[in-house]
């Protein structure tokens, strides 16, 4: 499957710029600046979680336990989510972290495995545009495209792509697609202050991750698939946050819900109110 049919719609967008441009819209790319740590505020040293009863969609499973270190909610459609208190007790974050990634990866196996296979198929798009070529030129702005070829520039976006490979850069943010393999990574520094967000998806799985820069955590991962696991989960991931030196405050998700992400946004909500944005 060529990535012509991904390409044309970026360039109709860009030639949005000084003409109307007729197709269907299927590809937004979009870039948002985070909050630096400096407007986000100090983070919390946290002795003991605090655990509402319900929080958005979430409602508490007991008292919490572990002497105030562990609670326990539900969500939506059986979403589990476990807020914890976590010491680094000698380890850095990404390395306590890291056995969070490991312990959900086991409830989607064949996500793990589908983002290590070779093959499947890349997202596109279909669009109306017609034609085997395309130029568009303005101040700052030069877009060809030729057959299975295009190359876009604007200011501070470069698109090339040639045959079944594409290679985007908006800024810090690359992404780079193989439709012969069947792959998209993305990778990029959020801002000038060093946050990152990297992103891969392939056969039906995607993994997301977002960690903040400075010497606080903020971080964040999530693992999806279509496909529903044997116990019926679709979507599994963490959001993380702690002082320098800890302890970190941790609320892992399980979902079966294929867009979960409201399980996720309320996560994040429990642990803002613990440690702080």
């Amino acid at each position: 499957m060529p990535l012509r049919p991904f390409i044309l719609p970026i360039v109709c967008m860009a030639a949005a710029l000084t003409a109307a441009c007729d197709g269907e819209r299927g590809v937004h790319i979009t870039s948002t600046r985070t909050e630096n740590n400096d407007a986000s505020g100090v983070l919390t040293v946290v002795e003991a979680l605090q655990c509402p009863q319900t929080l958005g969609s979430l409602t508490r499973k007991g008292s919490a336990t572990d002497a105030g270190r562990t609670c326990t909610y539900i969500g939506p459609k059986g979403a589990e989510v476990t807020l914890q208190l976590v010491a680094l007790d000698g380890k850095t974050p990404p390395q306590v972290l890291k056995g969070f990634e490991d312990r959900l990866s086991a409830s989607l196996p064949m996500a793990v495995a589908g983002l290590q296979a070779p093959g499947g198929d890349v997202a596109t798009v279909k669009t109306d545009a017609a034609g085997d070529r395309a130029r568009v030129t303005a101040p700052g702005v030069d877009i060809r495209a030729e057959g299975e070829d295009a190359s876009v520039s604007l200011p501070g976006v470069r698109i090339d792509a040639s045959g079944d490979q594409a290679s985007v850069r908006i800024g810090g943010l690359h992404i780079d697609a193989n439709d012969s393999d069947g792959t998209v990574d993305i990778r990029g520094a959020g801002n000038e202050d060093g946050d990152n967000v990297s992103v891969r998806a392939r056969n039906d799985t995607a993994e997301v991750r977002a960690v903040g820069a400075g010497d606080a955590t903020r971080a964040s991962w999530m693992l999806s698939d279509n496909r529903a696991s044997t116990e019926g989960w679709r979507r599994v991931g963490y959001e993380a946050r702690g002082p320098v030196g800890g302890p970190l405050v941790v609320a892992t998700i399980r979902s079966r819900d294929r867009n979960g992400g409201r399980v996720f946004e309320d996560a994040k909500d429990l642990v803002t109110l613990n440690v702080g944005e």
